[in-house]
């Protein structure tokens, strides 16, 4: 049985604001990189590299295309949604790099590249002529961002790597869940996501340091290494103290009151970050004799007796429904929100309103998308080119980059290279 619920009639898409291709950002305007990889990490974070205005060309097997574009259902118009996620604003070229001539083609891409992002281990990179003494041949200057599970070297550098993988390794999983309850996998592809980011960063960063020293670097990206700096903030406390957390459901933060709580009818969050909002949420509802209590006057007091603070507040928020709690607990500006579901999120006024929900028309097609999230100068980011279709645009980028004629791309063609 499939844990997803059926689509809706009309799909939820069709509710969001509808955009059409535009300008967007133009930070990195100039800039063309090579982009090797499939699945999610990779193509995360040439998407970002785009939507500052990067000139991607997204290299692709022949027959199959990257690996996301068969992940599903969910399909629209029988493309892969995850695929859809990850891939605006580049250009889709099908080559097979495994015959010589499709090598050539790829090694002319690379020679007229900034960047070059790749996500496969070192080994199966040496085969095909992608390691980092390879490519620097082409253009010394090159910036190489290589993405893999644990790194280009080291006895695990081979190993084979996924999100799940580099969720277990990282101690992420261990920490969620209930007590006493099975690790649990965070819900959203948490490694992939932050190695792109990190990816996209280092690239920037490398860019930025190559205009003033004309010095190319090599980015080196693990899925492992990504997740696991995500959990910085446990790992520590734990070093300076000698305390390995457990599994808690959430409801072990260093800050004594900052968890879920049920009210009357729906959840909702509640941090209690500091002295002073302890003190105005106890005057908030009603019971300003607790602020002034001087045994909970302190964080670390509160700590000591957080199982009955708990206690306390949730038997108080289950007298009265969600939006009331959230009413008073703005008003007295605490920190408070909804438990949402996807569609209450896909749906938020101030989300929609900041652009970061919208379905892009290209043409006849049209896909539902996630924006950048990143404001400049009061705006969005616009998008420039939907997802593409696999190979759509192979004979736009041998002729426009490569400058290739008719008789080169039918030879290319007629050797099932392209």
């Amino acid at each position: 049985m499939s844990d997803m619920h059926p689509p809706t009639d009309p799909l939820p898409m069709e509710r969001l604001p509808r955009l059409r291709p535009g300008a967007g950002f133009a930070m990195l305007d100039g800039v063309r990189i090579v982009d090797l990889t499939t699945s999610i990490a990779g193509p995360f974070a040439t998407q970002l590299l785009a939507d500052f205005g990067a000139q991607i060309v997204k290299i692709e097997r022949r027959g199959n295309g990257d690996d996301a574009r068969a992940w599903g259902p969910p399909f629209l118009d029988g493309e892969a949604l995850w695929f859809i996620s990850v891939n605006r604003n580049k250009r889709s070229l099908a080559l097979d790099y495994g015959k010589p001539d499709g090598a050539a083609v790829l090694r002319e891409l690379i020679a007229k590249a900034d960047v070059v992002v790749l996500n496969q281990p070192p080994r199966v990179s040496s085969k095909f002529g992608l390691d980092v003494e390879s490519v620097r041949k082409l253009r010394p200057d090159i910036i190489y961002v290589s993405i893999t599970g644990f790194g280009l070297d080291g006895e695990r550098s081979d190993w084979p790597c996924y999100d799940l993988i580099a969720e277990g390794y990282s101690g992420v999983m261990d920490l969620t869940g209930e007590p006493g309850g099975e690790p649990q996998k965070i819900g959203a592809p948490a490694a992939d996501m932050l190695a792109g980011q990190d990816a996209a960063l280092g690239a920037l960063a490398a860019l930025y340091g190559r205009t003033r020293s004309g010095l190319g670097h090599v980015i080196d990206i693990a899925l492992v290494d990504s997740m696991t700096r995500f959990l910085a903030c446990r790992i520590v406390p734990y070093l300076g103290s000698g305390e390995i957390p457990r599994r808690s459901g959430g409801k072990d933060s260093v800050i004594a009151i900052y968890q879920a709580f049920d009210t009357a009818d729906d959840p909702i969050t509640l941090g209690l970050g500091n002295d002073s909002s302890w003190k105005r949420f106890w005057v908030a509802v009603g019971q300003p004799e607790r602020a002034e209590d001087k045994s909970t006057a302190s964080n670390k007091d509160r700590r000591m007796q957080r199982a009955k603070i708990v206690a306390d507040i949730a038997a108080l928020l289950k007298t009265r429904p969600r939006a009331h709690w959230l009413s008073v607990l703005r008003a007295a500006r605490i920190a408070s929100g909804p438990i949402n579901r996807l569609d209450e999120v896909s749906a938020d006024p101030l989300l929609l309103q900041r652009g970061l929900f919208y379905c892009l028309e290209d043409g006849e097609r049209r896909v539902p998308q996630v924006g950048l999230g990143i404001r400049i100068d009061g705006v969005s980011s616009k998008p420039r080119r939907r997802p593409p279709l696999l190979g759509e645009h192979s004979e736009e980028v041998l002729r426009e980059i490569l400058g290739y004629d008719d008789a080169k791309i039918d030879e290319l063609r007629r050797q099932d290279i392209i």
